[in-house]
């Protein structure tokens, strides 16, 4: 089985940083896991922010590429996502994904990213 948890969302000042964190348990016999950030702004479609796949290659949407960085700790039990300039577009519930290839899909909670011009 898989249990996810997101944290490190917080209220910050355009122009600033902040990096999520997502703590993963997976079951080996899940197998291979792909992991992603998505987020939800307030009266907006969930849209996809950064993908990193089975093999370990990051995807970025648009709209954060050269700003997001999607990266997982030696033990991959932790999915980061350091977010630089942000911007007031960035506002979000921010939540990751992941996709097992024998396991259901599990998302968490999400933290809230909360960004003031």
């Amino acid at each position: 089985q898989v249990q996810v948890m997101e944290s490190g969302g917080d209220s910050v000042q355009a122009g600033g940083s902040l990096r999520l964190s997502c703590a993963t348990s997976i079951a080996s016999w899940c197998g291979n896991a792909a992991l992603s950030w998505y987020r939800q702004a307030p009266g907006k479609e969930r849209e996809l922010v950064a993908t990193l796949n089975s093999a370990g290659a990051p995807t970025y949407a648009d709209f954060v590429k050269g700003r997001f960085t999607i990266s997982q700790d030696d033990t991959k039990s932790t999915l980061y996502l350091q977010m630089n300039n942000l911007n007031a577009e960035d506002t979000a519930l921010y939540s990751c994904k992941v996709i097992t290839s024998r396991c259901p899909i599990s998302s968490g909670p999400g933290t809230p990213v909360t960004v003031s011009s």
